[in-house]
């Protein structure tokens, strides 16, 4: 039964192939948005205490 599954992935016409390709992308894109987004937040506040900072020096 394991390979008749197997058997029956391995050759369907490319879009498996394209998922093994496309998803480790697809997860690497999301992973960067995530940190982006997070970093987008605090650089905002570090840029805020720089300002502050050139101020009150």
């Amino acid at each position: 039964m394991i390979g008749t599954s197997v058997a029956m992935l391995a050759h369907q016409g490319g879009w498996d192939e394209i998922l093994m390709v496309a998803g480790p992308i697809a997860i690497i894109v999301a992973l960067l948005a995530i940190v982006r987004r997070r970093l987008g937040s605090g650089a905002s506040t570090t840029d805020d205490r720089q300002d502050t900072d050139s101020e009150v020096g």
